[in-house]
């Protein structure tokens, strides 16, 4: 690595996108030749995992470098502490000037989902409504990132938003989105109020009310605004000595999958490969995937939740994501244009990654929640800039290493507090040991039919096995890695010696994240 410091430092979220729907990671027809050609020139990391598959939590994974369980934010509609140490504040503190655009989604974006869920955790955990909403918050308190905030003004985040100064806020997914996008549009002629969303879709997919063709133009959509939006941060950066940190976080490809007609278009469902695993018979699974497969082809009446889908249904909603991914991986192309044509290029670092996958037809399923195969729980991870020599790392990492690494990157200080560990020593060639298993952690306050309220999910990945375990219930999934790399055959009544070393290792990546307490004064 390089011995100067970096003067910018930007990273690019995605959301809800697994790591194989990009070029760079798997061979599906998706044409990502922009985040391909940024992995060209820096470090893949082939085996990274989320430390939850939840937005919120994740995110705020992403930020601090800790567990949810330790950070607090372990279920979507709880907000993040404010005063968290995130890898942001640091480089705030040490004089960075640090943007944000996009969707952030470290406070509750305050769709009617939300709402089901916040009720839901008023009930199912009382305690942690108390302390962790109203608690620090104050009983007053409004989510910043609220959906109906920001319709009606052009809502002023405070200073110092989770180390942000200077935010550009994309709430909500799809096309009919809220935050500053809101106010942009509105200049420009169009009111995603009035004018996006399904209801005045230039097309819609009959089968499942997610997918559709937005009535919103390329020109004027959210994914072009985060763009524009970012590309004018780069040209401030360019203009000050002062280093930069850019968080650019796009809300697609999570569904709704509404991308505008000029990608609608790009990809025939009909030529839509299905997934070798979509006709899995789950004979050994739990009974509330059983139960989801006797519904094939009804949505939940959530539209978060995990459901089965038919082969047509999966495949219009593919094709409709493809291009949702074309047009962010053209948005990152003007990004990264930006840095070149700014001078900037040798001195930035680059990082991408998503927040969390989608089961998105593997084994019979679409979406995620109270479901880990690795198709939901491994995402793309991909850093590029001075000093990083390009090549692939097999190592298992977390959402967790990122803001240490970013840090380390840029010769920041450490968070004291953080549970990850720095990327630098392996993309160094330098780390003598790594960690032989990775931590996911789900905590829900609701349930699904055949599996009751609250849930509390643990997952271990390992080189030789993806061990998931539901507290409280009797149902193991364990997979032998080695043999059965699409995790098609449960073997945990039968592999007695896989699933002992398995848990193991679970018992040791859970002692590992638990929460240090406050550091004594002086000995009793």
């Amino acid at each position: 690595m390089s011995n100067s410091r970096p003067r910018g430092l930007v990273v690019i979220v995605a959301d809800q996108l697994r790591a194989d729907h990009l070029g760079c990671y798997g061979n599906l027809p998706v044409r990502t030749p922009h985040i391909n050609g940024l992995a060209s020139r820096g470090q893949v990391f082939d085996r990274a995992f989320v430390a939850n598959p939840v937005c919120m939590p994740n995110r705020a994974t992403i930020m601090t470098g800790r567990w949810p369980s330790a950070h607090g934010l372990r279920t979507n509609g709880i907000p993040l502490d404010p005063t968290s140490e995130t890898f942001a504040r640091v480089l705030r503190s040490e004089h960075w000037r640090t943007s944000a655009v996009g969707k952030l989604h470290f406070q509750p974006n305050g769709y009617g989902y939300e709402d089901y869920q916040l009720d839901a955790i008023k009930e199912a955990m009382p305690q942690l409504w108390a302390r962790a909403v109203t608690g620090p918050f104050g009983e007053d308190f409004q989510s910043w990132e609220s959906f109906e905030r920001h319709i009606d003004g052009d809502a002023v985040i405070p200073e110092d938003y989770y180390g942000f100064d200077d935010v550009a806020l994309v709430s909500g997914h799809g096309d009919r989105v809220s935050g500053h996008y809101v106010a942009w549009a509105r200049e420009r002629g169009f009111d995603p109020r009035t004018q996006a969303g399904r209801p005045r879709a230039l097309s819609v997919y009959p089968g499942w009310n997610h997918v559709y063709e937005s009535a919103t133009p390329a020109a004027l959509h959210p994914t072009s605004y985060i763009a524009e939006t970012a590309v004018d941060r780069i040209g401030r950066a360019a203009e000050s000595d002062q280093p930069f940190l850019l968080f650019v976080s796009f809300p697609d490809p999570h569904h709704p999958f509404a991308p505008p007609a000029e990608y609608f278009h790009r990809h025939r469902p009909e030529d839509m490969p299905l997934p070798a695993t979509f006709h899995d018979a789950h004979e050994n699974s739990p009974e509330y995937i059983k139960r989801m497969l006797a519904r094939k082809g009804t949505p939940d009446i959530d539209p978060m939740m995990l459901w089965s889908p038919t082969e047509e249904q999966f495949q219009h909603a593919l094709a409709a994501e493809f291009g949702s991914i074309e047009f962010i991986d053209d948005s990152v192309g003007q990004i990264l244009s930006a840095i070149e044509s700014s001078g900037l290029d040798d001195s930035t670092v680059v990082a991408f990654t998503s927040d969390h996958g989608d089961v998105f037809g593997d084994h019979g399923l679409m979406l995620k929640h109270f479901c880990h195969y690795q198709s939901v729980i491994r995402v793309p991870l991909v850093m590029a800039g001075p000093g990083i020599d390009p090549g692939r790392r097999p190592e298992l990492v977390s959402s967790a290493d990122i803001a240490p690494t970013l840090l380390d990157l840029t010769h920041s200080t450490p968070l004291l507090r953080a549970q990850g560990r720095s990327l630098v020593p392996l993309m160094e060639g330098r780390a003598p040991s790594w960690r032989s298993s990775v931590l996911i952690e789900e905590d829900q306050p609701y349930g699904v039919d055949g599996l009751p309220a609250p849930v509390r999910i643990r997952t271990i990945v390992s080189d030789s096995a993806r061990l998931t375990e539901i507290a409280g219930q009797q149902t193991v999934e364990l997979f032998d890695l080695r043999n059965d790399a699409d995790e098609m055959n449960n073997v945990g009544a039968t592999n007695a010696d896989l699933l002992s070393k398995a848990r193991a290792e679970m018992i040791d990546q859970l002692m590992r994240v638990s929460d240090d307490s406050v550091v004594p004064f002086n000995a009793a």
